[in-house]
């Protein structure tokens, strides 16, 4: 099975070598058990425990919602049986559209009640999604009503906030207030109409996260090339559904992930690029990486499934999403990116929307975004995993390690180990199913893997302790989800080296 070794400078990577059993998680699942067994709440036995570091055969012992053993013969008031199967951490999605308000109301179809069930229904225990900026609006009010929001549903989740609109009451006297209340991370939009922030705005937020110890996640797209090619498009009389992969080619991503990357070395401040699609977009991390800079890379399962043929179909509307989905050429290439250490997280960027809603005159306005939070794991185990692309130990550092540090998550969430929460799931490697959308628990009719065959699922999730899910029956608890304050973390912190040594 190939490996998916790290390479290049280690400032951008996030983990260990795969493969490699650390030598702390090694002795915990060694250990015998001990005399105070008996407390544990729940002990799940005989399953091949996977991390991020190796994976070996041992019971996980969990009380009052936390890891605590990992042995042998543990005992337990509650036991699981994982025989045959494997045990894996929750899966952290740090890329999720849900329930985000309109600016002139109402909000997105997928509500935290729906995305919950989606995401236990796959193997997610954890979410970080994004609270909304309009133009001429601030964002603590924004924040209030989002964390309120959230909190009706299943799920453990984090924030990213969204800047727009970059003024100096937001930067400099709302923000600080809203990473005082835990949200670490700001999301900025280079294209998009009523988002995107010019290249002046972008830098002001850049030195704003550096000041305030954010991480910055980037949609790079050039704005004006591809305003200017959708004009071209539509003139011309070019307005299917097919001709959206047509107004943003891979250069435009190319160009505004270099963009990105040179104005963040210029501040010195920690980016992570979101939705890599092609190998161009790929290298300019890489490059970036090689150079010793605080800079990762994002990929989802539509970049290594979806083409753009399918868009040229009846229900080719169902398919568009930005970037837009490329080729089989293209989906070596993000592979290979994965392998390599480049694109170190895999997250679903899930945006729901149904048939109603995904409908326009032409290409330009039908509404862009795939669900994709109950499909990621089993879609990327498959194609990963099953067909021998990544090890097991890879997959677990993509959906649930690697997510979990970039966020200041880790050691809570992301890996089973003594003290972490009890986010687990078991999985069937060998299991069989074709993806419907009844399976999904989404709020929308759709899915774009409908249809797919996949090897490997997940049979039961637990969200600290608790199952939530088991064989495809959601049996968490409205409001049953916890809010996950992130503090300061190492990811986040500046290298201190900017061009002559300005502002370090």
């Amino acid at each position: 099975m190939p490996r998916g070794g790290a390479s290049g400078v280690a400032a951008a990577r996030i983990c260990a070598p795969e493969g490699q059993l650390h030598p702390a998680r090694a002795q915990a699942c060694c250990a015998p058990g001990r005399g105070d067994d008996a407390m544990h709440d729940l002990v799940i036995k005989g399953g091949l425990v996977a991390s991020a570091f190796g994976a070996v055969r041992c019971d996980v012992g969990i009380r009052q919602g936390r890891i605590a053993t990992l042995g042998e013969a543990l005992d337990g008031a509650e036991v699981l049986d994982a025989q045959g199967l494997l045990v894996l951490p929750g899966g952290v999605d740090s890329h999720c559209h849900i329930e985000e308000p309109r600016p002139g109301g109402g909000t997105t179809e997928e509500t935290f009640a729906s995305a919950s069930a989606a995401a236990f229904a796959g193997g997610t225990t954890t979410t970080v999604s994004f609270i909304p900026q309009w133009r001429g609006h601030d964002v603590w009010e924004r924040y209030v009503d989002y964390r309120a929001r959230a909190a009706t549903g299943m799920l453990d989740h984090a924030f990213h906030q969204i800047i727009s609109d970059p003024t100096d009451q937001v930067l400099e006297e709302e923000v600080p207030k809203l990473v005082a209340e835990g949200v670490r991370s700001l999301k900025v939009f280079l294209t998009y109409d009523n988002v995107h922030v010019d290249d002046r705005g972008f830098i002001r937020v850049l030195e704003t996260a550096r000041k305030l110890g954010c991480l910055v996640t980037v949609h790079c797209e050039n704005y004006e090339a591809i305003r200017w090619r959708t004009e071209r498009l539509l003139a011309a009389g070019l307005t299917a559904p097919h001709y959206h992969a047509w107004s943003r080619p891979t250069v435009v991503e190319r160009e505004a992930t270099h963009r990105a990357i040179a104005l963040a070395e210029l501040v010195d401040q920690p980016i992570q690029v979101f939705h890599v699609s092609c190998g161009e977009a790929a290298e300019e991390i890489a490059r970036a990486q090689a150079r010793g800079l605080k800079v990762w890379g994002e990929t989802c399962p539509q970049y290594l499934t979806i083409t753009a043929r399918h868009m040229e179909g009846p229900d080719g509307a169902m398919f568009m999403c930005s970037p837009a989905p490329r080729d089989e050429a293209e989906h070596a290439n993000i592979w290979e990116a994965i392998r390599r250490g480049t694109l170190d997280v895999v997250s679903s960027d899930h945006a729901a929307s149904s048939r109603a809603a995904k409908q326009g005159a032409d290409f330009s306005v039908i509404p862009n975004g795939l669900p994709g939070l109950a499909a990621r794991l089993p879609v990327l185990f498959s194609e990963g995993v099953s067909q021998g692309r990544i090890s097991l130990e890879h997959f677990t550092r993509l959906v649930a390690t690697n997510p979990a540090k970039l966020m200041g998550l880790y050691p809570k969430k992301g890996v089973i180990a003594p003290g972490s929460d009890a986010d687990v799931i078991l999985w069937d490697p060998k299991r069989e199913v074709t993806i419907t959308n009844a399976l999904m628990h989404h709020a929308v009719d759709n899915t774009p893997f409908e249809g797919k065959r996949v090897t490997g699922w997940p049979v039961a999730t637990l969200r600290r302790g608790e199952v939530v899910m088991r064989e495809g029956e959601i049996t968490g608890r409205p409001g049953g989800g916890q809010y996950q304050p992130r503090g300061a973390y190492e990811m986040a912190t500046p290298r201190g080296i900017t061009p002559q040594g300005f502002g370090a």
